[in-house]
């Protein structure tokens, strides 16, 4: 067993292990939202570098989960929806099962510093959150510069945290995250597949809208001007569809409330792997600030998202394909759910600003000859 001091929730790690002791079992606990799992890509990523042979288990919530399908960075996914004590006491004996040697935890839920601690896992590491540092070995305090970083550095400077002890270097500080998803050419076959069975002929470049939010009111660009931009898009030659959880059907159905056209509908009838099929062969994704901007983005996709209420410093599209757009009020960034006045951040954004930069970032697509060959 590893040799581990506790201490004070700090910026630094103290972590020895003995001679001839290795760390060969890893669980990473993940996020709950896809967003937030997407963000933690670069991390886990430099989990597998630094621990090439070890076997890592990611544990996610079943909503998350279908984003680590194809994923080279992790051995094994673990699914947990938490229904009760009966369902965490069963996912504490699939942990025991396995024999963690190092737990690292991004999600900052007390509950997850407690089952790694019940099930005495040598080595837990993650931010003091919710007052659960005494069931953490190293408990580390949330970084001075959290609202002014992108989030993806909150979740890599755990990992590199955890290289500075034990391999005396500190190359996850300074190497530029690596942000890639994959998706597998079945998986895009079978989201061509279902785009036509909903639809589609194939005819024109394929702009994928995300017109929903599921955790915030405030962040979602009026369904009215969405439908107006869909509207066209269609009219302009391109293929539209529509995507989204079961939970934002509703504003979907506003959506097409207020267009002329019929665009392809797929929100509230794909898995999140489905979709992230689906965005992979698009040729834009217009969304708001929400899981899917993500998705696009890690699989290099060209992503334009609509900002209003939230921080882009924190959780813009990372990477050289996304892109927002956005007409910053005074209030903004608020961080508000619901707008108490009369969401000015996003009504100030018209279809007009959002089509001419769609237009502009397909027309840089086709021109580089990049269209998805599958659905052309």
């Amino acid at each position: 067993m590893p040799a581990v001091r506790r201490r004070p929730a700090c910026a630094c790690l103290v972590l020895t292990t003995p001679e001839g002791y290795s760390i060969n079992r890893i669980v990473v606990r993940g996020t709950n939202w896809v967003g937030d799992a997407v963000m933690t890509i670069p991390a886990l990523r430099s989990v597998r570098r630094l621990f090439t042979n070890a076997h890592i288990t990611m544990v996610s919530k079943s909503s998350a989960a279908d984003i680590f399908i194809d994923a080279d960075f992790v051995d094994e996914v673990l699914v947990y929806d938490r229904a009760g004590l009966g369902s965490m006491w069963a996912q504490t004996r699939e942990w025991r099962r396995r024999k963690f040697d190092l737990g690292i935890l991004f999600q900052n839920a007390f509950e997850a510093a407690a089952m790694a601690f019940l099930e005495r896992v040598p080595i837990r590491i993650g931010y003091d959150t919710e007052r659960r540092g005494f069931l953490l070995t190293h408990p580390l305090a949330s970084p001075s510069w959290k609202d002014e970083r992108h989030e993806t550095f909150y979740y890599l400077n755990i990992v590199a945290e955890v290289e500075r002890p034990l391999f005396g270097t500190s190359s996850v500080a300074i190497e530029e995250p690596q942000f890639a998803l994959a998706v597998s050419a079945s998986r895009q076959a079978e989201a061509v597949t279902l785009l036509r069975l909903h639809g589609s002929r194939g005819e024109g470049p394929l702009v994928i809208l995300c017109p929903g939010s599921i955790n915030s009111r405030a962040k979602r660009w009026p369904a009215e001007r969405y439908g107006q931009l869909a509207d066209r898009l269609i009219e302009t030659g391109f293929a539209v569809a529509l995507i989204g959880s079961p939970g934002e059907v509703d504003v979907s159905q506003q959506v097409l409330q207020n267009m002329r056209r019929q665009p392809i509908v797929l929100t509230g009838k794909t898995t999140v792997a489905e979709a992230a099929a689906i965005i992979s062969i698009g040729d834009l994704l217009i969304t708001n600030d929400t899981g899917p901007a993500h998705i696009g983005a890690a699989l290099s996709t060209p992503t334009l998202v609509i900002f209003g209420p939230t921080n882009p410093l924190t959780t813009r599209p990372f990477g050289g394909v996304g892109e927002i757009i956005r007409e910053r009020p005074d209030c903004a960034p608020c961080m508000l759910r619901d707008c108490p006045i009369d969401h000015r951040c996003m009504t100030a954004i018209t279809p007009d600003a959002v089509f001419e930069r769609a237009s502009a970032l397909i027309s840089n697509r086709l021109k580089a000859g990049l269209r998805t060959e599958s659905i052309a």
